[in-house]
This record gives C-alpha cells, structure tokens and sequence, in this order.
C-alpha cells in the first residue's frame, strides 16, 4: 500500500475488477469509515493483467505500478495512471514486456527517482533468463 499526502491509500489486487484480472484502487478516510474508488480494472490486453507489486506516486499524483502478465506480448507492463481530475483515470502502459533482453513478468514494486526514471524487476528473462533490473527514463 501507498499512502499519498491526503491519508489516502493506493494498492492492487491480482484478481477481482471487471474482468477478474485485478485491480488498482485508492482508499479514502471518511468520518469512521473508508471509501473504496476503483481507479483501473484490468483487461488483459494492453494494459496488462494480474498486478502483484504495490503502486508508487509521483508529485503530480499519477500513480505508477506493474502488471505482471498480459501487455502487447503477454509478458507484463509498466503502466502509469494520471487522474483528469473528474474522477476518471487513464491508464498507459509505458513498457511492454518482450519476454526477451528486457525480461518478463515483473512482480515487485517500482522505485521513482527525483527526475522521473522508474526503476524495478522481473522474475525470469535477460541474459541467464533470471530476470532484470530495469530502468525506464521519461
């Protein structure tokens, strides 16, 4: 879980949503209770499937995570939701997974840096086929 400035928390769920293929949620205090909002409902197509790490947010608020199947080749993504402050939220994928010298099925949360790279894993794939550490740069 994430914890932005407001005391709201962020996560993922691997199954559940839509299309039982996970979830990326915010959880809002309210008096006493919380309020759930469903910020993406995985498809399995592009945007990926079956998140396993947590989310990690950046200043502006968009909140970045990994889904550890699904994408363009089936191996997993990067993606990046960014709120249009109506309560809708868009999601981009931003890596796509080749199963190849990037790796696949990436599992563990995302590290941000100050300029904006992502940083992370995945559990199989690269040269001895026992996963990557990656970088992505804006």
């Amino acid at each position: 879980m994430t914890l932005d400035r407001a005391g709201n928390l962020y996560g993922t769920t691997q199954t559940g949503g839509d299309n039982n293929l996970g979830i990326v949620f915010k959880l809002s205090p309210t008096i006493g209770v919380w309020n759930e909002t469903i910020l993406h409902s995985f498809t399995g197509a592009s945007d990926g499937a079956t998140p396993q790490g947590g989310v990690v947010l950046d200043a502006a608020g968009n909140v970045y995570g990994t889904a550890f199947a699904g994408g363009l080749y089936g191996f997993g993504v990067v993606f990046k939701l960014s709120s249009s402050g109506r309560g809708q939220w868009k999601e981009t994928a931003l890596h796509n997974f080749t199963g190849a010298g990037d790796g696949w099925r990436p599992q563990a949360t995302l590290v941000l840096d100050r300029v904006g790279n992502i940083y992370g894993t995945t559990i199989a794939g690269g040269v001895n086929n026992n996963g990557v550490v990656f970088e992505i740069t804006p």
